[in-house]
């Protein structure tokens, strides 16, 4: 097997494990697979153990599948397509077994909590700041107007000269730089690309302003610590954000103007291959240094605690940890429990069909346009 290919996607799995096996370093203080706990109970010897473990477990399973995937392209020889087949079986398989490995501990912690009877003695609050929306929560949405003017340039452009794009238009290329998949010139497929450039640019305008609108998530002992890192954490997001939306247009548009240009064919597969892990590299620094929500930054100097005060335990509306089901909650978005990020209040039926929208309209459009 071509030993390029290998190191490919070595440096595409090796980001997706360090990624696995680090969540529970980056997660609130304040949980723990998913169970809310007090939060000088997160650096407890047996909590440091659980973390350390599921670590060395996920990295064991990550190693596992980087063995098989080495033996078998070294004993077999494997065009492209059954060995792109096969890296995304072994990554399927790995986040099955990922996910399983979470329930395990999440159970296991869950039954911890029950036997140590942490927070009965606490009280729990929930602590709301009127002051929070009016702070800057994310990056502002003009810096996408740059995404909107390349594409809607793009699109003129490609209308101009039309005329000068070849009969038939190479969609897929191998890692040697040679076309493996064509479609007959057309209106329809010219402007496939810039048509999912704006809808991806819609998409990203959607998530920095979800950043702002999501739900206010403030620890009720230290809040305005609490309040100050969660601010950081949406803020930074928001620029990851931008700047990776600003990127996938110039990606996006070079690859465009290889149909009207000469361009060489070994950029077009080098940049989005540096590209896709510049966007992965960048995702796990930006959560190793901030944390969810902001759970990695440092403190003030000034900032205290008595540790009297937990926040209120809703374990009950966290399903396995993960899934979010509360129908007395009116927010669509909130913080992930396990992991970094946002996810979506299930109860809502307003957050599922934005959620089916989004997908949706990634399947069909490339449909309506013919790819």
């Amino acid at each position: 097997m071509n030993g390029f290919l290998i190191i490919i996607f070595l440096l595409i799995l090796i980001p997706v494990f360090i990624s696995t096996m680090f969540i529970p370093f980056w997660t609130r203080k304040t949980e723990s697979f998913g169970v809310t706990i007090p939060e000088e109970i997160y650096q407890s010897v047996e909590l440091k153990q659980m973390r350390k473990r599921y670590m060395r477990i996920t990295g064991i399973s990550g190693f596992i599948v980087t063995a098989i995937f080495l033996s078998i392209g070294a004993s077999i020889t494997l065009d492209e397509n059954m060995f792109s087949l096969l890296f995304s079986v072994l990554i399927f398989g790995y986040l099955i077994s990922s996910f399983i490995i979470y329930l395990t501990f999440h159970r296991e912690m869950k039954s911890l909590k029950k036997r140590k009877q942490w927070g009965i003695e606490k009280s729990q609050q929930v602590f709301v700041s009127i002051q929070f929306r009016s702070q800057k929560l994310n990056h502002s949405n003009l810096w996408f107007l740059l995404s909107f003017i390349a594409t809607i340039g793009l699109i003129v452009l490609t209308l101009q000269s039309y005329h000068q794009i070849p009969d038939r238009i190479p969609l897929q290329y191998n890692f040697a730089g040679e076309v493996t998949n064509w479609a007959e010139k057309s209106y329809r497929s010219v402007l496939i690309l810039p048509i999912m450039q704006l809808y991806l640019t819609l998409l990203f305008v959607f998530i920095n302003t979800m950043i702002a609108k999501a739900k206010q998530q403030i620890n009720a002992d230290t809040p305005e610590e609490s309040m100050r890192k969660n601010v950081i954490f949406r803020r930074r997001w928001s620029a990851y954000i931008i700047i990776t939306g600003i990127a996938l247009t110039l990606l996006f548009s070079l690859i465009q103007l290889s149909l009207i240009y000469p361009i060489n064919q070994q950029l077009l597969i080098i940049i989005p291959l540096a590209f896709s892990i510049a966007l992965t590299l960048g995702a796990i620094i930006l959560s190793v240094t901030t944390g969810q929500g902001g759970s990695r930054i440092k403190n003030n100097s000034n900032a205290s605690t008595d540790g009297a005060i937990m926040n209120r335990d809703d374990d009950a509306h966290w399903k396995l940890g993960i899934f979010y089901f509360n129908r007395e909650d009116p927010s669509l978005f909130l913080e992930k429990r396990f992991g970094v990020g946002w996810t979506i209040n299930l109860a809502r039926p307003l957050a599922w069909i934005i959620f089916l929208g989004i997908i949706g309209l990634a399947v069909i459009i490339p449909y309506l346009l013919g790819a």
